[in-house]
């Protein structure tokens, strides 16, 4: 499927992402995540990994649109959850 991501076209299949992104470590998610071979990456690193560009030189939105359109499950990263500092000797109110 031909995707325009930062001005430059690029044909791009479903197995080909699947395989660039196959032995890639994920980052922790911020922002717009992507599901693929049941790990889930922020939407710039796979589009740093497929394009060779730049994160700079494209937008989530770019990636998202692409990805979607090549049949991934594109979504926001859940909010991340404040750090509780509980103390064993404090009470339930924290006092």
């Amino acid at each position: 499927m031909r995707c325009v991501i930062a001005r430059f076209p690029f044909d791009l299949t479903k197995s080909e992402v699947e395989h660039s992104m196959s032995g890639i470590t994920p980052e922790p998610v911020v922002g717009v995540a992507v599901t693929i071979d049941h790990r889930v990456y922020p939407v710039m690193q796979v589009g740093e990994v497929i394009t060779r560009q730049n994160r700079r030189d494209f937008t989530t939105g770019e990636m998202r649109r692409a990805l979607t359109r090549l049949g991934f499950t594109c979504h926001d990263a859940p909010p991340a959850r404040p750090a509780q500092d509980v103390r064993a000797d404090e009470g339930a109110l924290g006092w």
